[in-house]
């Protein structure tokens, strides 16, 4: 009941003020009597994935929460995870606004936002203040105006300082807001950079004597021939699992809606059957024990069960929770 009415209120808003408003009020009130209205008790269903107990397997997908400022309010809502990111090493204001568009009739959002966040050392300081002590992974990018030729070292610096305070690293080169992002996927470009990341990842790990796992966040717009390239050469460096998948391009299935044409990536219902097929495609290509977290138009049970059956060992969401709210994260973990 609270978030059909809080839902109908921020949908009369700019998308992007009604986000804002939202997380300011999520921060605000996370440690006042006012978290009852979103607080929820839900079943433990743990799982453990690359070494990783999880209490359930449904996340809040990286993208919500940028720069951590509600990891506290997030975790009351009964998630079994949360990841915060995209972060950059350096603040960036991103895309020019307006960047956030509702496309209601489907369930869908199409946004271009690029990696607005207000720098690594802004969410680091979020993180050590909260209070939530479940999973926590944290997105790491390159910023906009770092070339692709020198994008590891951004991701390198962006890790050196999430490291000791992630559960997993979630490695972002597939979202389409960021010009170029997405050539980082393919070929020498992908190996060298998760070979890099790999090697700092073993050398963070004897300093800290902690093991941080590595995942590689990709898109949906491809198919199998690079899907089977990207799945052997995320073996060849050893990361440690995948998160399929990052925002579609594909207008297919949202032509003639209103926003439909605006620039960016879209996410929702009609990217639910590509990521799908992209999980089966990795799961056949990198074997049983190559973890794969399976995120994209997660709106119900049977949709959360179709990215399980397709090879997902866990689970995010995003659109669905911005337009089903917390009652979405129950109504999955009773129904597995």
């Amino acid at each position: 009941m609270f978030y059909s009415i809080a839902k109908k209120v921020m949908f009369t808003c700019d998308a992007e003020r009604a986000h804002d408003l939202a997380l300011g009020s999520l921060k605000r009130l996370a440690h006042t009597p006012a978290s009852l209205l979103w607080r929820q008790q839900v079943a433990a269903k743990p799982v453990t994935v690359a070494g990783i107990r999880f209490e359930n397997p449904v996340g809040l997908a990286a993208g919500l929460d940028k720069n951590a400022d509600c990891i506290d309010a997030f975790g009351q809502m009964g998630f079994g995870f949360i990841e915060v990111g995209t972060v950059t090493p350096r603040p960036q204001a991103g895309n020019d606004k307006p960047r956030i568009f509702r496309l209601p009739q489907a369930e869908a959002i199409i946004n271009r936002m690029g990696f607005n966040n207000k720098g690594v050392d802004y969410l680091v300081n979020n993180v050590k203040n909260a209070s939530y002590k479940g999973v926590l992974g944290i997105n790491i990018g390159k910023n906009k105006d770092t070339s692709n030729e020198r994008g590891k070292d951004d991701y390198v610096s962006c890790m050196r300082k999430v490291y000791p305070h992630a559960s997993y690293i979630t490695i972002n080169i597939s979202s389409p807001n960021t010009p170029g992002l997405r050539d980082l996927q393919f070929g020498d470009a992908l190996l060298d950079l998760l070979q890099t990341l790999k090697n700092e990842q073993l050398d963070l790990q004897a300093h800290y004597d902690k093991y941080v796992p590595l995942f590689v966040k990709i898109a949906p717009d491809m198919d199998n021939l690079a899907v089977s390239q990207i799945a052997e050469t995320l073996l060849k460096s050893k990361m440690d699992g995948a998160i399929a998948t990052n925002t579609t391009l594909d207008r297919t299935l949202v032509k003639g809606m209103t926003h439909a044409e605006e620039t960016g990536g879209l996410s929702g219902l009609p990217v639910q059957q590509k990521s799908t097929v992209i999980i089966g495609q990795l799961r056949q290509a990198v074997g049983p024990k190559l973890p794969i977290i399976g995120v994209g138009g997660i709106h119900d049970i049977e949709s959360a069960q179709a990215k399980l059956t397709a090879g997902a060992n866990l689970l995010q969401v995003y659109t669905g929770f911005i337009y089903r709210g917390p009652p979405l994260i129950k109504t999955i973990i009773d129904g597995l």
